[in-house]
């Protein structure tokens, strides 16, 4: 019997480098960073971003044409009685009237569509980092559904293998058939887990494939989940929210009220319509010019409200910013000591826990052979391992995803967008 558990045990041990010696080459590896470039380029949200800009710089153009002239047209006396009766007496006026805009509000309106046109810019670069934050957290939870089906069919075959070692005992008569029946049952569960691990793992890579827009075809950059930052001693040095895009986002829109202030004040100051024309004598055949010249008189609306209300908007615009800096150094605080406390729990749990949890388990399996462990404390052993292994690729999935949030909180703007 004794050459029976030195035969399985010696099994056992080779099983693991004879499963690494027979695992097939994946392929290409489909990398984050090929990822990012490919939704980048082909993502819905950097196309309409990419329109508003267009759209902004066309409004721009539009802020900066003078206003189109009108041609008048004009007929007096005509169908009256007397002198006046038919078109004997009519006189025909044909002119142009050329608005002339004064006080600066050509330069006011394109001082309002440049800063909107910025505004825009940061919004498309906000765009552009909140679209790297979903396919990095995509990509992170498609690499950690392929490991977790990669740990559930190493349990499957522990459970096999103890299912294998299980049977022996049993017909040796060394052990019940209760303990088979066990076995038989965690290795179904173990089965049942690889099923629901790939369809998992199906979806996470199905969710990837719609955010780029490009299937996602062999294997992914398995050692991303895996790097981890020094261990270091200490708080994080704290990281400022200046030249954030957060914190440009907010400074632009100050600059687009500033703006609003200057085309309100320009607005204040009446236009002048100049309208050169000639008019035609029908009686006498002459014809004479005429120059018409108008101004509105600013009586009822003399532009304060206007401006009040800009004013009002730039302060509020202000307010919001400061607002926004404190709420950005609060999040990248946060941010901070969640990557840092994600690092740490990585650290214990891909490393000691789990060589813990692994060396307790080979422990057990080599000692439940020999009949010095029971198949209780077998199974404890082995679902504790496999409890650990699942809590350590959280953990490190959990890591990346807050090295990702923080990078995109840190993310700086655009130097040609700084206000």
């Amino acid at each position: 019997m004794q050459i029976w558990f030195a035969v399985a045990l010696a099994a056992a041990s080779c099983a693991g480098p004879a499963m690494a010696q027979t695992v097939p080459d994946p392929g290409p590896v489909y990398t984050l960073e090929q990822a990012l470039r490919i939704g980048g380029g082909s993502a819905p949200a950097i196309d309409a971003a990419t329109a508003a800009i267009d759209a902004a710089e066309q409004a721009q153009a539009v802020a900066a044409l003078r206003p189109n002239p009108q041609v008048q047209a004009q007929i007096e006396n005509i169908v009256g009685s007397g002198a006046y009766q038919g078109l004997r007496s009519a006189e025909t006026t044909l002119g142009i009237a050329i608005p002339i805009e004064l006080g600066g509000k050509r330069g006011a309106r394109g001082a309002v569509a440049g800063a909107q046109l910025s505004r825009t810019r940061i919004e498309a670069a906000v765009i552009a980092a909140d679209l790297r934050l979903q396919i990095t957290q995509l990509y992170v939870g498609a690499l950690a559904a392929d490991r977790r089906v990669a740990t559930a069919r190493e349990q499957a075959r522990i459970a096999t293998e103890a299912l294998r070692v299980a049977t022996i005992r049993v017909e040796a008569g060394r052990a019940s058939p209760l303990e088979r029946q066990r076995a038989e049952v965690a290795r179904l569960n173990a089965e049942a887990g690889i099923e629901r691990a790939e369809r998992l793992a199906a979806a996470a890579r199905t969710n990837l494939a719609r955010r780029t827009g490009q299937p996602v075809i062999g294997a992914l950059e398995d050692g991303l989940l895996d790097r981890l930052p020094p261990d270091a001693q200490g708080p994080a040095a704290p990281v400022t929210a200046d030249g954030t895009l957060a914190l440009a986002a907010a400074q632009v829109d100050i600059a687009v009220a500033d703006a609003g202030v200057r085309l309100a004040r320009a607005a204040r100051i009446p236009d002048l319509n100049v309208g050169p024309a000639i008019r035609r004598l029908e009686a006498t055949n002459d014809t004479a010019a005429v120059v018409a010249l108008s101004l509105p008189i600013p009586l009822f609306d003399r532009g304060r409200a206007a401006i009040a209300q800009a004013s009002a908007e730039r302060t509020r615009a202000a307010a919001q910013a400061r607002v926004t800096a404190l709420d950005v150094a609060q999040a990248i605080t946060d941010a901070q000591v969640q990557a840092a406390n994600a690092a740490t729990t990585a650290r214990t749990a891909a490393g000691p826990a789990l060589a813990a949890a692994q060396e307790a388990a080979r422990i057990a399996r080599i000692g439940y052979r020999e009949g010095k462990f029971g198949q209780i404390e077998l199974l404890d052993v082995e679902r504790t391992l496999a409890e650990t292994r699942l809590a350590a690729i959280d953990a490190l999935a959990d890591y990346q995803n807050a090295r990702a949030q923080l990078d995109r909180l840190t993310a700086a703007a655009p130097l040609a967008e700084k206000p």
